[in-house]
């Protein structure tokens, strides 16, 4: 027992940082602690926006679009209620005990995304939307583009993935490029 507690006296000593530990189930009946390295943690935030669009092409026919696309050709426009999924990445910060103020990243996706997108049209009104198909593809791709820098100004967070959910069985995820 003694050899056992100076074993855990010098792996305590001889940290340069706290360290977790954790008690290996091998070793558990001499209750031996192993160190453990504190891992990248992932944190998501969901939001809901509503939006409606159109998928067509201006230089196709009717007909073309009407077969290609189907009902989303609609000329009078669809509409859904989306569900987002803004997931980061990092290391808990010690100080705080999180990666990120939550509110901080909700804050930030509401003002780079939810407040361009929500109760709009995305072909129409969506600035970082113009000239592209507004599939959820797409959009999932443009939303990530516009989340990126923000989220990744707050050190030691990166953006790691965006997942849009159109309906609740058809949904996109970008992890960037």
């Amino acid at each position: 027992m003694e050899a056992i507690e100076h074993l855990l006296q010098l792996l305590l000593n001889t940290a340069t940082k706290p360290k977790l530990l954790l008690k290996t189930k091998r070793h558990a009946k001499s209750c031996i602690f192993a160190p453990i390295k504190i891992m990248m943690i992932h944190i998501t935030r969901r939001e809901h926006f509503n939006a409606a669009h159109r998928m067509y092409r201006e230089e196709w026919s009717a007909e073309k679009n009407a077969e290609v696309f189907g009902k989303c050709a609609n000329p009078n426009w669809h509409g859904h209620n989306y569900n987002l999924f803004v997931t980061v990445k990092g290391q808990v910060t010690h100080a705080t005990g999180y990666l990120i103020d939550l509110k901080e990243l909700k804050d930030i996706i509401h003002e780079y995304v939810i407040e361009k997108l929500d109760h709009k049209n995305l072909n129409l009104d969506v600035d970082f939307m113009k000239g592209k198909m507004a599939s959820t593809e797409l959009l999932c791709i443009e939303i990530f583009n516009q989340l990126k820098a923000p989220v990744e100004a707050f050190e030691g967070v990166f953006l790691h993935s965006v997942k849009l959910f159109e309906t609740e069985n058809n949904s996109a995820e970008y992890f960037g490029d």
